[in-house]
């Protein structure tokens, strides 16, 4: 393609991810779907292999990897504006001395974003995570005060980025009933709440409040009195959302110099080959790619 078609059309390239999974029907789906804007261009990124549905082998996980680089090297030489990952398998990656966590450290690492962090929104429901892929154990240990802000200010960045003028977000605590004033651990007085009043006073442009009990926060939400809510973990924040927003959540990783998204589910080896699987997250995160593609300047 000529360079000045790339700069008058936006293109978004779409992985294959683990090829014994859903990711092929899904991508195959989703671009045949009538649903995605017109003036973009799509390169979907991987080579087939011969692999059996629901068996994946070193070789279909070799391939997901080398779509993950070559996606990268295409962003890096602005052959694609963003990228869309369909789902991969951590274990058959490990194998291939793949050390990330997820798909969200890969493309932080290798796009130079120390700075980053793992955001869902579908339909009702926003969140962001303090912590990603660590056990749960370690969670407390990983909390810092300046985390919680850090974050916080990437969501709130996300937040105007798709619209909305003063962002108000709902910050959980990390202990049930927030901690109870130090009834039921320290961290939600000693970190979440200082993080709270410290994204007040520095992000005046953004309504933060809490630490709220993380039992309870999420219907208001839902409600519409937030517009996001800033999770201390990784489940605190996708149980609900994938609860409410399984068909239309979309995974993208805050901070990146260009849009990464995914659909907000695995592989499901269980229904790979069966023609089954709904391409409906896949459909959504390629039209929120597009979305914060077309509000960068050409």
């Amino acid at each position: 393609m000529s360079t000045t078609r790339a700069k008058e059309r936006r293109r978004i390239g779409i992985t294959l991810g683990e090829q014994a999974g859903v990711g092929p029907e899904i991508v195959e789906k989703a671009l045949a779907s009538g649903m995605l804007p017109e003036g973009v261009d799509f390169t979907v990124i991987g080579q087939r292999v011969d692999v059996k549905p629901g068996k994946p082998t070193l070789e279909s996980a070799r391939a997901a990897l080398e779509a993950l680089e070559e996606s990268v090297v295409l962003l890096q030489s602005g052959e694609i504006d963003a990228v869309v990952t369909a789902p991969v398998a951590k274990d058959g990656l490990h194998e291939l001395g793949f050390h990330f966590p997820g798909q969200t450290e890969f493309f932080a690492e290798r796009l130079g974003c120390g700075n980053h962090a793992m955001c869902l929104t579908g339909r009702q429901l926003t969140v962001a995570l303090v912590t990603i892929h660590v056990a749960l154990a370690e969670v407390p240990g990983l909390l810092r005060q300046e985390e919680i802000v850090r974050v916080g200010k990437l969501l709130a960045d996300f937040c105007h980025q798709r619209g909305i003028a003063r962002p108000r977000i709902a910050v959980c605590g990390l202990n049930p009933h927030a901690g109870e004033n130090g009834a039921f651990g320290n961290e939600d007085e000693e970190m979440v709440a200082p993080a709270v009043c410290q994204l007040q006073q520095e992000y005046a442009e953004c309504e933060f409040s809490g630490p709220h009990p993380p039992d309870t926060i999420f219907r208001p939400a839902v409600d519409g009195h937030y517009d996001a809510v800033l999770c201390m973990y990784h489940d605190q924040g996708l149980i609900p959302l994938k609860l409410l927003d399984f068909d239309t959540g979309v995974n993208v990783t805050l901070g990146l110099p260009m849009p990464r998204t995914s659909p907000d589910h695995g592989t499901a080896y269980d229904i790979a080959g069966s023609g089954s699987a709904s391409a409906s997250s896949m459909i959504h995160a390629i039209q929120l790619a597009c979305e914060m593609v077309a509000e960068k300047p050409v």
